[in-house]
């Protein structure tokens, strides 16, 4: 993700299919901090590295299929900058 491509507190957030899997709820240099949409939200946390776009329409979308993957993938905080 670029600078120009940055997302922002707010957006939403969809999974590879266009699925909502939550919002962002803060931006980090290294990863996104996004709140799930589920009557128990879950904090994931996204490395931009994952991030296959951010657009001008408020939205962001992940390299996951689902939201069962997204979980999978990023519930646990990063235990390394995902540059390194």
């Amino acid at each position: 993700m670029s600078e120009t491509e940055r997302a922002a507190r707010g957006w939403q957030v969809l999974d590879m299919a266009g699925r909502r899997i939550g919002t962002v709820d803060d931006v980090f240099a290294d990863y996104l901090l996004i709140r799930t949409r589920s009557w128990l939200p879950v904090d994931l946390y996204v490395p931009v590295t994952e991030v296959s776009r951010a657009d001008q329409a408020e939205t962001v979308v992940v390299a996951a299929q689902n939201d069962h993957e997204a979980y999978e993938l990023w519930h646990r905080p990063l235990k390394k900058a995902p540059h390194d």
